[in-house]
C-alpha cells in the first residue's frame, strides 16, 4: 500500500511536470524514479487517478490530470463570442473607499487592466492578484455609482 502511494505520487509528479503521450513513455520514467511496474498495473494506477489523455497546445495527445485547469473542458457551451468577452468575474464586495472583485483564477490582472484603462472617474486604482482584484475608489464615490460605472467593464455585473 505504500509502495503504490509513493509511486501514485510519483505519476502525478511526472504528469504534471512532462507531456507524456504513451504509457511506455511514462513506464521509461516511473523506472528512472525506481519504480518497475508492469503495463497493468500502471493503467490500474492511471484509472485510479483518472488521468486522461487530452490534446496538448502542440497538438499533441498527452496524459493530463484531473485537475490540470489547461485541460478542463467547458461544460456549459456559449457562443465563442462571448466566451471571448467573459472577464472570469464572480463576485464584488465593498468597505468604505475599497471593493474587492473576486474572479475565475487568471483573470484578475485582465479585469484590472481593463478598469484602469476604461478611465472610470468613480475609481482611484486597481491593484490585481491571481483571482482578486483590489479597487480603491475615489472620495465621494458611493457604492452605487461605481457599480454603475464598473458595468461598462463588467457585463455580468448586476445592480
Amino acid at each position: 500500500m505504500k509502495n503504490r502511494n509513493l509511486r501514485l505520487d510519483a505519476i502525478k509528479m511526472i504528469l504534471s511536470s512532462r507531456e507524456l503521450g504513451s504509457q511506455g513513455e511514462l513506464l521509461q520514467e516511473l523506472n528512472k524514479e525506481g519504480f518497475h511496474v508492469t503495463q497493468a498495473t500502471l493503467s490500474r494506477d492511471l484509472k485510479r487517478l483518472k488521468v486522461a489523455r487530452a490534446t496538448s497546445i502542440t497538438g499533441d495527445y498527452v496524459y493530463v490530470l484531473p485537475n490540470d485547469a489547461m485541460y478542463r473542458r467547458i461544460t456549459e457551451h456559449k457562443p465563442a463570442k462571448e466566451m471571448l468577452n467573459d472577464n472570469g468575474f464572480i463576485s464584488i464586495a465593498f468597505s468604505g473607499n475599497m471593493a474587492v472583485v473576486k474572479t475565475r483564477p487568471g483573470y484578475a490582472s485582465l479585469l484590472a487592466y481593463d478598469i484602469d484603462n476604461a478611465s472610470l472617474s468613480d475609481i482611484l486604482g486597481t491593484i490585481a492578484g491571481d483571482d482578486t482584484v483590489f479597487v480603491v475608489l475615489q472620495e465621494g464615490s458611493n457604492r452605487s455609482m461605481v457599480e454603475k460605472s464598473l458595468q461598462s467593464v463588467i457585463a455580468k455585473l448586476q445592480l
